[in-house]
């Protein structure tokens, strides 16, 4: 009886909630172009006026959803995963909107690079997901977009900031998937604006062919593993790639990959360390090649480092044309997620110390630490105070 009322009074705040925001969406679509900000505040930059609708893709695109009990695990924490593909899905439509924006080959954007991304605080069942997303920076051929999502408890109001992500975006041409066509210009508000994006997308490509080269190998099953060793906690999720994964271009799209992928990083942290665990962040995802319909892919995860209270696991994506006897089998994405252990009151809990046995394993492990203690310095660099 308790959970019906709550239930009922829950689903009474959410009607008016979105009352709230229809109201709020309504008002927006008469205001014009953002104003710019003073000193000291964030530029964003402004789609040109080309024509009359170029004036609305300016505007940020907002969405909000309420986490139902299927999006959470068992303890009531979202899935890092349903969140990944909430960023991705707005990203997707402010970049299309954008380059589709002036009169030429109409196009769709997909999605080839995810920057790190930190889950700065868990959202739980009940609550609504506000996700922000706006246009920072294009290059000839790509779109950068920066995404933000704020958790609402819709029965106190209370408000705060969970993630905040960086996505690169190309269009594809609708006639031809395998055409990538020009990006529409923005009007930057400062000249430095453009110059940090210019060094963001340089920085940013350039990793991307790193690591596609250094993805090669990938994970073999081993019998009877040890506790607590990569073997032990290593897991494999196949998927047929059906249409509802698909884009208009019949490719799958990049949320639904980041979903899975997500989804057996947190098999391989539960296995690890067997309690619950939550995601805390996600390295760069890098898209290699674009998965089409009807390809089977394999999700492959394997622990690569454990500090005291974290977990590094590696996640590669391989697509396999099983109806397309021309291609071969290849690498499509690739990531490394980390994990944190909880107690059933919500705080961290000691992970057990990966056992690396193989040379490969060994020298896995030291590239994870490098990067523990890279991302723990700059961490430890953004609390000191500024004189």
């Amino acid at each position: 009886m308790k959970l019906l009322v709550y239930t009922l009074r829950l689903r009474l705040r959410l009607h008016l909630r979105l009352r709230e925001l229809s109201r709020q969406a309504a008002t927006w679509e008469h205001l014009g172009p953002r104003s710019s900000q003073g000193p000291g505040q964030k530029c964003w930059a402004s789609v040109q006026a080309v024509e009359t609708r170029s004036n609305l893709l300016s505007r940020p695109c907002i969405t909000a959803r309420i986490m139902r009990p299927d999006d959470a695990n068992v303890a009531g924490n979202v899935h890092g995963g349903t969140i990944l593909k909430m960023i991705e899905e707005a990203g997707a439509i402010i970049s299309t909107r954008h380059c589709n924006s002036q009169n030429g080959e109409r196009c769709v954007a997909a999605l080839a690079r995810v920057e790190r991304t930190d889950f700065l605080s868990p959202m739980c069942i009940g609550e609504v997901a506000h996700v922000s997303a706006e246009i920072t920076y294009t290059s000839k051929h790509s779109v950068e977009v920066q995404v933000n999502v704020m958790s609402e408890n819709i029965l106190t109001g209370t408000k705060k900031l969970t993630n905040k992500a960086t996505l690169w975006y190309v269009p594809l041409s609708l006639k031809n998937v395998d055409k990538v066509l020009e990006v529409p210009p923005v009007v930057y508000s400062r000249r430095e604006q453009e110059e940090e994006g210019r060094k963001r997308y340089e920085a940013q490509k350039l990793e991307r062919m790193e690591t596609k080269w250094r993805n090669g190998d990938i994970v073999q099953p081993v019998p009877n593993p040890e506790p607590n060793t990569v073997s032990y906690s290593q897991s494999s999720l196949i998927h047929l790639v059906g249409p509802s994964d698909c884009t208009l271009h019949g490719f799958v799209h990049g949320g639904v990959t980041m979903k899975l992928m997500d989804e057996v990083a947190g098999i391989v942290a539960a296995r690890h360390c067997k309690t619950n665990i939550v995601t805390a962040s996600v390295d760069a995802i890098n898209f290699h090649d674009k998965i089409r319909k009807g390809c089977v892919i394999t999700i492959s995860g394997r622990m690569t480092f454990t500090s005291n209270k974290s977990m590094e696991i590696e996640v590669l994506v391989d697509a396999d044309p099983v109806v397309d006897n021309s291609q071969k089998r290849y690498r499509a994405a690739s990531a490394f997620f980390t994990y944190v252990s909880l107690s059933q009151e919500g705080k961290s809990l000691p992970v057990p110390q990966l056992v690396p046995e193989t040379e490969d394993e060994k020298k896995r492990f030291e590239e994870g630490k490098g990067r523990y203690l890279q991302m723990k310095a700059k961490r430890q660099g953004q609390a000191e105070p500024q004189p």
